[in-house]
């Protein structure tokens, strides 16, 4: 497993320049990506020397119930990611990439485990929208939307920058966002376990078994 240690305040500093530019044109021609990254890191997982505290949020799922995601999510091992359903690379892989390394878990682990995605571009996103996505990488994902700004600001408490979306000079709408996934303990409800883009389908599938069981990758 390829993983690496960092100091919790060089993490949030260095997480946040970790960033996808999505964009999505009403042209019909080909998205535009732009993926800016740390220079030098390499690293599918960085394990944290002080976890990070799970956010405080309350949003709405894809059935268009409240969900709170501390207490839904208590004591179960849980991967959270922020992303978009118009995104046209690294949020559909990142999430592809989980879902194909969860099937090869046992039934039950399956079901133990919280994959939570939270838009990060709430106005298209609806209830609706993200259920529709997800219902075709994985049925048991929790879709979550709401209100930008506390979306925004749960994100940040992970040292994950987002910006709400808006159109480029091209009239292309660009989504900015981080791409990192974090990994949350059942035993302390901290995440402790950080993915970057560079996370493969194999990393997941090493790492599942032991996140779920609360153990370090």
């Amino acid at each position: 497993m390829r993983k690496k240690t960092f100091a919790a305040a060089a993490l949030l500093a260095a997480a946040t320049l970790t960033l996808s530019a999505c964009g999505s044109g009403d042209d019909g021609k080909q998205p535009v990506t732009v993926v800016s990254e740390e220079a030098g890191s390499d690293k599918a997982a960085i394990v944290l020397d002080k976890p990070f505290e799970k956010p405080d949020l309350v949003l709405t799922d894809t059935n268009g119930k409240k969900y709170d995601l501390r207490k839904e999510t208590q004591g179960k091992p849980t991967l959270i990611y922020f992303g978009y359903t118009n995104c046209p690379d690294v949020c559909p892989l990142t999430m592809n990439n989980i879902a194909v390394a969860k099937k090869q878990l046992p039934k039950a682990q399956q079901d133990e485990l919280r994959v939570v995605f939270v838009t990060t571009d709430p106005e298209r996103d609806t209830a609706s929208a993200l259920g529709k996505w997800l219902k075709g990488i994985d049925p048991q994902v929790v879709g979550l939307t709401g209100d930008f700004d506390t979306i925004q600001a749960g994100a940040r408490t992970l040292g994950i920058s987002i910006e709400p979306p808006h159109k480029d000079k091209n009239g292309k709408m660009v989504s900015t966002h981080g791409t990192q996934v974090v990994a949350f303990s059942p035993k302390t409800d901290k995440g402790y376990v950080l993915y970057t883009e560079d996370a493969q389908v194999d990393d997941y599938t090493k790492d599942l078994p032991k996140l779920i069981k609360g153990a370090k990758p």
